[in-house]
């Protein structure tokens, strides 16, 4: 007899699908319990195209067939990628580096979330190693002693400069006073440290951006793309093949080794480079423009107007934040060395831990100079603090709501920066259209309410 509980049996007999990734880590595709999965979902909305029954009729034969013989009743031959526009999956991805989850992110239809830096002591977590030779070890662990090191130093120093104020819960302001330790200490944290993401997407997307990863530049990330489309070819059989055209996989592998990074060789601090923009055109939307409350995001009809393009310096902790931002499009940045340690992180130590913080660098420079390494797998030792070129285009609505989310005190202060460049060009441009702006009035004031800003376990 079954003794366990009914909820319990019903999570216990899910079947996940999971494949190991060479090296560490691992995927899982969540199995939601679902009768209808998401195929067959997929597959029910696609024969309206081909059927003028109603849905009912569409569930008997699901139900008379059951999902398998329905997909393969229904679903070969019918060679139309729309019908994976119609089901969705989530993919778990564990133990993969910074980098390898940058580059699934890298995609305009990503959806999902990642373990943050700014909630989440790292101090614990492994460093991915591709090289595994004892000078890349002792750079990694050097990488790691350091960030435990800045976490004891930054916390009472930072208590000193932002004391609790009346009326602030010492419980969240200790917290807000450990995320403003975060985040300056996650500047020194390797690309190479292993962090948890999660991929929710329909599932022709899925297959869409599998190609590309699989011919990224880097070993991980072709791994982690195989053990993904492995588990998604069991999972979902009908939806995914190992079906190779070879004049697609040639020009995607051209693409990816050619172009997958950008770098430039004489990058400004911040610059608007290109501006593609259609004024008379915006011009008949003043109305609009100007009649816009806060937290309400321009009609997406007024991207017809075109685009500006900006290039400007940051560092890659605050690229995996500005990332995110799907409607605008962004180049991927080589992690070096070349363009120096931002400022700002150094900046926020006291002043003798900042001389320890430079020396403390500069051997880490000089040891991954001497590691026999390509520049892209060098990007695995090389903190995230360090100043990257960066490009990113975008329409007005999609830059207008990326300035006004990452203009807040709440959000990292070096990109906050560059947002609020990024605001002054929009309202020196736009603002004789009617563009109004819907910006935070204190910016730079540290607010208790970065400590609110988590998921915890209700007691």
């Amino acid at each position: 007899m079954d003794k366990r509980k009914p909820m319990q049996k019903v999570f216990d007999d899910l079947r996940h699908v999971v494949r190991n990734i060479p090296g560490g880590g691992k995927v899982l595709i969540l199995d939601t319990g679902a009768v209808i999965g998401p195929e067959a979902e997929a597959m029910l909305q696609a024969l309206y195209s081909r059927s003028i029954a109603g849905i009912e009729e569409h569930l008997k034969i699901l139900a008379e067939k059951g999902p398998k013989k329905f997909m393969s009743t229904f679903y070969v031959g019918y060679g139309h990628k729309s019908i994976g526009d119609c089901g969705t999956g989530t993919i778990f991805i564990e133990g993969v580096s910074m980098l390898a989850a940058k580059a699934i992110q890298d995609w305009r239809l990503y959806s999902g979330q990642e373990s943050s830096t700014r909630y989440i002591d790292f101090s614990s977590q492994p460093f991915i190693d591709p090289l595994g030779t004892d000078a890349s070890k002792r750079i990694l662990e050097a990488w790691r002693e350091f960030y435990l090191k800045g976490l004891e130093v930054l916390q009472p120093h930072l208590m000193k400069r932002f004391p609790i104020q009346e009326g602030e819960k010492s419980g969240v302001y200790e917290k807000a006073i450990k995320v403003r330790a975060f985040d300056i200490m996650r500047s020194f944290l390797p690309a190479g440290a292993s962090t948890n993401l999660a991929w929710h997407s329909n599932l022709r997307q899925m297959a869409d951006k599998l190609l590309w990863l699989r011919h990224h530049p880097l070993k991980e990330v072709r791994s982690v793309a195989e053990a993904m489309e492995d588990a998604l070819l069991e999972m979902f059989p009908s939806s995914f093949s190992k079906k190779r055209y070879a004049e697609t996989e040639e020009y995607t592998d051209l693409c990816m080794s050619l172009e997958n990074y950008f770098i430039a060789d004489q990058p400004p601090d911040f610059e608007l480079t290109r501006f593609d923009i259609d004024t008379n055109m915006l011009s008949q939307s003043t109305e609009i423009l100007r009649g816009r409350p806060p937290k309400a995001e321009l009609p997406k009809y007024l991207a017809e107007c075109g685009t500006l393009q900006f290039e400007f310096m940051l560092d890659f902790g605050s690229f995996r934040d500005i990332q995110r931002h799907r409607s605008v499009t962004q180049r991927m940045p080589l992690l070096t060395t070349r363009h120096r340690f931002t400022p700002w992180y150094l900046n926020e130590f006291p002043k003798d831990f900042q001389k320890e913080a430079h020396v403390f660098l500069s051997a880490q420079e000089r040891a991954l100079f001497a590691l026999d390494a390509s520049p892209e797998v060098k990007q695995y030792y090389t903190a995230m603090g360090y100043s990257l070129p960066n490009r990113l285009t975008g329409d007005i609505p999609a830059l207008v709501y990326l300035v006004e989310l990452r203009a807040t005190r709440f959000v990292h202060p070096t990109l906050r920066v560059r947002a609020r460049q990024i605001a002054e060009v929009l309202k020196d441009c736009f603002g004789d259209a009617g563009l109004v702006l819907h910006l935070d009035i204190d910016p730079d004031r540290f607010d208790v309410k970065r400590g609110t800003h988590d998921i915890v376990k209700k007691e």
